[in-house]
C-alpha cells in the first residue's frame, strides 16, 4: 500500500510512540473519496468530524486546513480516498487527557479502491458475524480510533466471494456491515437500524436518509432480513451496493437501490473505477 502522509501539515511518516492515538485509540477518523479533486460528501464528513471533537472535547479541525491538505496528498490523482486522523496528541502515561491540548492530524492519500461493475450490478454476498457489538452510547455513531470489534469481525473470513459481513449488537439487534451501513426494504418502506447504542452512522447513510426522508430508523432484529424486498449497503467510498445473498437468502436489487445508485452518481461519484 502506497500513500502520500502530512503529519501536521509537513510530510512524514511517523508519530510520536507516546502519541494518546497510539496508546488508547483517543481520536476520530474520515475516509473520504473523491473524484477529481472534489469530495461531494465534504460536508458530512466535517459535521461527524466536529460531532467528534465536541463529544471527545478535542479541539475543532481547521476546515479549510484540512481540505488544503487534502489536496496536497491527491494531487493528480483522479480517483482517491484521503483519510483525515486527529489524535488528542502526546501525552504522559495514564489516562488522564493532558492539560495542554496539542492534537496530532494525519491525512494520507491513497488510490479509490477499484470496484468491478458487477458488485453494482448484481450485489455482495454477505455472511454473518459472530463477532457482536458492546453498547457504549457515549461513542456510538463516531468513528473513533477504536476499530478493534470491526477487526476481529472481518478476520472470522478469508472467502473472496464474500463481500462483507453484518454485525449485531449483544442484544442481538442488527447494527451494520463491518464497513457499511445497511438498508432493507421492508413492506415497502426503507429500514435501516438504529445506531444510538453503537456503530458506525455513516455519511453515505446519512445522504441515504437525506435523500428519503420517509425512511425508518429503528430497532432491527435479523429475522427481519427474510422479508425484504431489497437489501443494500452504504458506504462512502464504495457507494451503493445491492446485497446479493445473506448466506442462503437470495435478493434481487430492486427500484429503491437503483434509484439511489442514481442519486450517487448524480451526487459525481463513479458507479465504478476505470
Amino acid at each position: 500500500m502506497s500513500a502520500r502522509l502530512l503529519v501536521n501539515g509537513e510530510p512524514s511518516t511517523t508519530v510520536s510512540a507516546f502519541d494518546r492515538g497510539l496508546s488508547y485509540g483517543d481520536g476520530l477518523f474520515e475516509t473520504i473519496r473523491f473524484v477529481r479533486g472534489v469530495a461531494p460528501l465534504w460536508e458530512r464528513h466535517m459535521a461527524r468530524l466536529h460531532e467528534g471533537c465536541l463529544r471527545l472535547r478535542q479541539p475543532l479541525p481547521d476546515e479549510e486546513t484540512l481540505l488544503r491538505e487534502a489536496g496536497r496528498v491527491i494531487d493528480g490523482t483522479e480517483h482517491a480516498v484521503v483519510r483525515i486522523t486527529l489524535t488528542r496528541g502526546v501525552g504522559e502515561r495514564g489516562y488522564a487527557p493532558p492539560p495542554a491540548r496539542a492534537p496530532t492530524r494525519i491525512v494520507a492519500g491513497f488510490d479509490a479502491p477499484v470496484m468491478s461493475g458487477d458488485a453494482y450490478a448484481a450485489g455482495l454476498r454477505v455472511r454473518w458475524c459472530e463477532t457482536q457489538l458492546a453498547a457504549q452510547p457515549l461513542l456510538a455513531g463516531l468513528k473513533h480510533l477504536n476499530r478493534l470489534e470491526q477487526v476481529l469481525a472481518r478476520a472470522e473470513w478469508s472467502d473472496p466471494a464474500i463481500g462483507e459481513g453484518l454485525l449485531r449488537d449483544l442484544d442481538g439487534r442488527l447494527i451494520s456491515g463491518t464497513m457499511t451501513n445497511l438498508f432493507a426494504v421492508l413492506g415497502g418502506v426503507l429500514v435501516t437500524p438504529a445506531l444510538d447504542r453503537c456503530g458506525v452512522a455513516g455519511v453515505a447513510r446519512a445522504e441515504v436518509l437525506t435523500h428519503q426522508p420517509e425512511a425508518q430508523v429503528r430497532d432491527m432484529h435479523p429475522a427481519e432480513l427474510a422479508n425484504a424486498s431489497e437489501l443494500f449497503l452504504s458506504s462512502s467510498v464504495r457507494g451503493i451496493l445491492p446485497v446479493q445473498a445473506v448466506g442462503d437468502t437470495v435478493y434481487v436489487p430492486g427500484p429503491v437501490t437503483r434509484a439511489l445508485q442514481r442519486h450517487w452518481c448524480g451526487l459525481g461519484f463513479p458507479m465504478e473505477q476505470a
